[in-house]
């Protein structure tokens, strides 16, 4: 039985034989021991061939597929010209260090591959003596190329679809419920702080981000007449809470406040005003990914909790791979390793219990309902993660076959088949995928016929001008010479004509002397 063994190294491909593969199998800490000492290894082990990249992308495209489980061409290549064929007397084995890379070989080149027994400790040595096996080869080459293909590695790796990110949204949902408690401290304080002035508003305006607005916009109480009532209905937006405010300014049991405090309290609340203002545009940018990144998961449970599912599973991917179970109880480990614990009862729902379903839900019905809501989130994260072109057909579908399971524990309904939900989803998909191909090809008619109107249009003109030239050239410059050639053609022909006249006249005089002579003989 002989023994290849391939190492994938960032300068190449290597293949090496293996000498008394069934004397080593047994002998494996001889093995290990004789790794460090390459002259003993060089005994066991030998190059059969090499095959290096041609270029760094090259080697950066066959890493990616290696690592992916499949067998790129080069290595195709390398193994059919330099792997011997086996046979029955003699059964060849490669050793490789990845048994998904082994099984894609075996499947593509039909070779049988190992990565147990002495394989991983030939390749441990393979790998400590590269350099000095190979020819023409050195530690500080082999140093530089490891460096070159590891960087190039870990920028492929880290680079992501700009506009299907979904570590966008894990930082996002981070910062809101962040500022959500923030705000709300803020919020606390600058109650607390101004009510030393004004005691009166708290009762008035209750609402945290108005509260703060208000305080903004009065400052000292004092200061707050009937001519700043309409300014204070614009930012209430009620007549009648703005008249109460300016009623209570003037009976106002509050202290007296400095100018320097007032100053402080001013910008704090401004502070808290631009804090509550950003908040606003973090959830309108978390919608705009949400829709981007995963639009069914958003159609069916909304923006916050979908996003907190995405980050409490660690990105979509992670999200899609879980199972409806896990879904269900996620975000509630706590109370169910306690659980587990104690031996008392699972918890039913863990983030879900943010949805509105549940909510709607009563108490009896409310564990199905989360099961139920848990197995269509895992389907539409799925879809989410691996379609091509996000849509939110399938997030619709879902949502309402919930809202029909609802009404069957309520009112006992019987809801459609998920068959017949399904299959009426993809023909919608469909039908709005050939209008998208329609209008495509709207656009792409109207483009080129617009170019070739262009084109012409262009070309008309440029004729008309040639046109327009070529008259003002002889109508133009060239007159003159018009003009001179015209009156030279017409002085050319009187002369011929004269010319003509003057050889008549010769000839008349001939025939009349002729004539003479005649008569007088």
């Amino acid at each position: 039985m002989a023994l290849y063994v391939l190492y994938e190294h960032a300068a190449g491909y290597g293949l090496f034989s293996v000498k008394e593969f069934e004397e080593i199998g047994m002998l494996l800490p001889q093995v290990e021991a004789s790794i460090l000492d390459i002259s003993r290894f060089n005994a066991i082990v030998k190059l059969v061939g090499f095959h290096p990249f041609k270029t760094a992308v090259a080697a950066l495209n066959n890493v990616n597929a290696i690592s992916e489980g499949l067998v790129p061409d080069d290595l195709s290549g390398f193994l059919d010209t330099t792997l011997p064929k086996s046979s029955k007397k003699k059964p060849v084995t490669l050793g490789v260090a990845d048994p998904k890379l082994g099984a894609a070989i075996a499947e593509a080149l039909d070779v049988q591959c190992s990565h147990i027994g002495a394989v991983p400790e030939i390749l441990r040595g393979v790998r400590h003596h590269f350099a000095g096996m190979v020819k023409g080869f050195t530690d500080q080459s082999a140093a530089v190329a490891q460096l070159g293909l590891g960087h190039s590695y870990s920028r492929c790796k880290v680079k992501f679809n700009v506009h299907r990110s979904d570590n966008m949204i894990i930082q996002s949902i981070a910062l809101l419920d962040q500022l959500d408690k923030d705000v709300n401290t803020f919020s606390m304080r600058i109650r607390e702080w101004y009510s030393y002035h004004f005691p009166e508003l708290v009762k008035i305006v209750p609402e945290n981000y108005m509260f703060a607005k208000v305080a903004h916009f009065i400052k000292d109480r004092k200061s707050l007449t009937n001519d700043r009532l309409a300014e204070l209905e614009e930012i209430l937006m009620d007549s009648e809470k703005a008249q109460a405010v300016l009623d209570a300014s003037k009976m106002s049991m509050g202290m007296d406040i400095s100018v320097v405090d007032l100053i402080n309290i001013e910008m704090f609340a401004k502070r808290v005003i631009k804090l509550s203002d950003y908040r606003h545009q973090l959830a309108a940018y978390l919608h705009s990914k949400m829709n981007s990144v995963a639009p069914n998961l958003q159609a069916l449970i909304g923006d916050q909790v979908g996003a907190r599912l995405i980050s409490k599973a660690g990105s979509l991917t992670n999200l899609a791979k879980f199972p409806a179970s896990t879904v269900q109880i996620l975000g509630a480990e706590k109370a169910l390793f306690r659980a587990l614990k104690t031996k008392s009862n699972t918890p039913k729902y863990g983030l879900l219990f943010n949805s509105t379903f549940i909510g709607r839900a009563n108490a009896k019905n409310k564990g199905r309902i989360s099961r139920f809501l848990a197995n269509k989130c895992t389907i539409a994260s799925r879809i989410d993660c691996f379609t091509e072109t996000p849509s939110t057909v399938f997030g619709e579908a879902l949502k309402q076959q919930v809202e029909d399971r609802l009404k069957f524990y309520e009112q006992g309904e019987a809801p459609r088949k998920n068959l017949d939900v399904m299959k009426e989803a993809i023909q919608r998909i469909n039908q709005q995928s050939a209008e998208g191909n329609k209008k495509k090809n709207k656009r792409k008619l109207e483009e080129t016929n617009g170019n070739s109107t262009e084109l012409n249009g262009a070309g008309g003109e440029s004729a008309k001008k040639k046109k327009k030239a070529k008259l003002n050239d002889t109508n133009g410059d060239g007159g003159a010479a018009d003009e001179s050639t015209l009156n030279g053609s017409s002085a050319m022909l009187d002369e011929s004509m004269d010319v003509t006249n003057g050889e008549k006249k010769k000839k008349k005089k001939k025939k009349n002397k002729s004539r003479e002579s005649v008569v007088d003989e």
